[in-house]
């Protein structure tokens, strides 16, 4: 009996110390995310208005035309094996909210900014749920690239993209407002490779917009890359798929 007692005492304390450890780890992690988190908005702050130039790959004279100066460049790109014709749909196709992660960003920037959930029912799709939402088509090359543009007050809580037409996109300089630009692009390799890339750039209007934009920049910027960085495996996992079903039609 006093056996069984001891082993029901022991067991009670292993309990006890994994739970104990388990709460430690948790809050260490916590604290490690939060430090991380603080560490990269602090960075991000003190960049901010010093984004690298484009190297030679990067370079992009569509997207020169209408922000040849900016204050943010965000850029990523991924090999895929598949053409540039399919990689370039593939990426315009892409479904922003099939990653639960990428939701869960979207989530926590409402939580955070307590804005109004919204409820209508968006296209799925990268371009067509854009243009929802009020991006608009600035220029494109057929199967190859498309840059899209909006100006909106990001820091907002329900923030309202507005499209301009191409021709006015450069020249608008209304107060307390942000530009934005961004690409899908695909550069061929050969008949069955391609490099899909993507490009965002911002620029504000004026100081006062320069000043809200950096705060929020600093504070968000971590999701919005996370999301970019999300969709290039997403984008080549379809595209690669769509190769495939491709070439199995052609030889069937």
């Amino acid at each position: 009996m006093r056996h069984e007692q001891q082993n029901k005492s022991d067991d009670k304390m292993d309990g006890k110390q994994f739970v104990h450890a388990a709460l430690k780890w948790s809050a260490g992690a916590v604290g490690f995310a939060a430090g991380a988190y603080a560490s990269y908005a602090g960075i991000t702050w003190l960049r901010y208005g010093h984004p690298e130039p484009a190297d030679t790959d990067d370079a992009d004279a569509l997207l020169e035309r209408f922000m040849p100066t900016y204050e943010v460049a965000e850029r990523c790109h991924i090999a895929i094996a598949a053409s540039a014709d399919i990689t370039f749909v593939a990426a315009c196709e892409a479904d922003l909210m099939q990653s639960p992660i990428i939701r869960a960003i979207f989530k926590a920037r409402e939580l955070m900014m307590g804005a109004q959930p919204d409820t209508t029912a968006h296209p799925r799709g990268v371009v067509v749920f854009t243009k929802s939402i009020g991006w608009s088509v600035l220029a494109e090359v057929p199967e190859r690239e498309v840059v899209m543009g909006a100006v909106t007050q990001p820091w907002n809580p329900n923030v309202v993209f507005h499209p301009l037409p191409p021709g006015e996109f450069v020249g608008f300089n209304e107060p307390d407002y942000v530009k934005i630009v961004w690409t899908l692009r695909a550069d061929p390799v050969d008949e069955n490779e391609s490099i899909f890339r993507h490009e965002t750039r911002v620029i504000t209007t004026d100081r006062v917009a320069r000043a809200k934009f950096r705060r929020y920049w600093a504070q968000f910027s971590p999701g919005i890359t996370l999301i970019r960085w999300l969709l290039l495996p997403q984008i080549r996992a379809e595209a690669e798929r769509r190769a495939r079903f491709n070439h199995a039609s052609t030889i069937a």
